[in-house]
């Protein structure tokens, strides 16, 4: 089978593509160049090879500085084929300073240590001074990043002293330098805050505020401390340490040192509040005299009104014993009439008294013999209900054994025995004979 070479190409790019994955690829970065579109292009190559490399333009805006001939990098790329030109290159998907992910790696593994024995909580860190009287200063003096910080505290605050704590910022010995200057302010405690500040510079530049000494050294200081290390985009351990990150040296200025402009302008707020507030007090206060002083009188005008408010009471009580008196009076009086229009007819009494009495005495005689002929009738009736009456007309009661009356002859059995009663005396019998009526 004879292949065209866009088909080689192809099957050779899919072979590498599919082979070689993402990774990371050390060296110097040789021939570069910036197209107008943006995308880089460069060579990167070592001892032993080349390669050809593409960065293109979205990707290139991540990458940290600028990148140049003779720049010893590490590159994350894929590795393919440029069909158009046969050529094997690299596809850069990011681009660091060579070395750097040794101390990334470094940078991590104290910033978990660090984080796991609670040296970055937040109820660790101090609050800074509202008004310090000394600001003290971990850099070195050749900086610039001190010519910012003593430029800042003029401008914001100029009465606030300054000590200086001299110290390398860069280099081997930096670290320990920088952890003793530390515990010098500490052991002195002659500052109110302590700024540990460094201008901006590479990662390597800045690598001493990311050394454990460093870091423990501010934790045991024992005044606050305030970070301002590098860029606002710079971060090292020191920033998690410090009581107080700031973004810049001048930061660090910011967050520990107010501004006297705006303090005059809030205390200048405050003056004007509190005098408003004074005013209005004195105000309110001024009505409450013109009110009182209205209410206040003469002793000898209150007593002149006393006076004419007890004669008044005086008539009026005259007036309404008066009207009193003449009430009681006329009440007597038609009571009196009242009275003698009542008065009762004693003869006339004693007449009506015995009608009554003849009336009454005429009723109950009436009464009398009323009831007299009914218990005639009733005691009529008695008697001719009477047993022992029906008795002496010749009749007799019969009863049986068990003292009942006997009523019917067919009750009763041969040789049974019957109590007979008359009308005077009973007898005792036997039964012959018996049969129903």
């Amino acid at each position: 089978m004879v292949l065209t070479v866009g088909d080689l190409t192809a099957r050779a790019r899919a072979l590498i593509e599919s082979g070689l994955p993402l990774a990371w690829v050390a060296g110097e970065i040789s021939n570069f160049t910036r197209a107008a579109s943006g995308h880089c292009y460069f060579t990167l190559k070592d001892a032993q090879a080349q390669v050809r490399c593409v960065l293109f333009r979205h990707r290139a805006q991540y990458v940290e500085g600028t990148l140049a001939n003779g720049m010893q990098v590490e590159v994350r790329a894929t590795a393919t084929l440029y069909e158009p030109r046969g050529d094997f290159q690299l596809t850069v998907e990011a681009v660091r300073r060579a070395g750097l992910g040794a101390l990334f790696e470094a940078f991590e593994r104290l910033k978990r240590r660090l984080d796991a024995e609670g040296l970055f909580a937040p109820e660790r860190k101090r609050q800074l001074p509202a008004m310090p009287r000394t600001v003290g200063v971990v850099t070195s003096p050749q900086a610039a990043a001190l010519r910012d910080v003593l430029t800042m505290l003029r401008r914001r605050m100029p009465s606030v002293g300054v000590i200086l704590y001299p110290t390398p910022v860069q280099g081997a010995d930096a670290p320990a330098k920088i952890a003793a200057a530390i515990d010098r302010a500490s052991a002195r405690a002659e500052t109110d805050v302590l700024l540990v500040v460094r201008g901006g510079g590479s990662i390597e530049d800045l690598w001493a505020f990311n050394d454990e000494v460093v870091a423990r050294a501010i934790v045991r200081c024992s005044v606050p401390v305030v970070s301002g290390v590098g860029h606002e985009t710079d971060v090292t351990i020191a920033d998690f340490v410090a009581d107080v990150r700031a973004p810049t040296p001048t930061g660090a200025v910011v967050a520990a040192v107010p501004d006297r402009v705006a303090l005059g302008r809030r205390v200048m707020t405050l003056a004007e509040a509190l005098t408003r507030s004074v005013m209005r007090s004195l105000e309110r206060r001024a009505q409450r005299v013109d009110a009182a002083s209205l209410r206040l009188r003469h002793p000898g005008e209150r007593i002149a009104n006393q006076r004419e408010r007890l004669a008044s009471l005086a008539r009026r009580l005259g007036s309404a014993g008066q009207r009193t008196l003449e009430r009681a009076q006329w009440q007597v009086t038609t009571a009196g009439r009242r009275l003698a229009g009542s008065a009762p007819r004693l003869d006339l009494r004693a007449q009506h008294v015995a009608a009554l009495d003849q009336r009454a005495k005429s009723a109950l005689r009436a009464q009398v013999l009323s009831l007299a002929e009914r218990l005639a009738r009733c005691e009529t009736g008695l008697r001719h209900l009477d047993p022992s009456a029906v008795l002496d007309r010749g009749y007799a009661i019969v009863r049986d054994d068990a003292g009942r009356i006997v009523r019917d002859g067919a009750t009763l059995k041969v040789e049974d025995r019957i109590a007979v009663e008359f009308a005077a005396g009973d007898v005792t019998a036997r039964v012959e004979s018996a049969r129903g009526g």
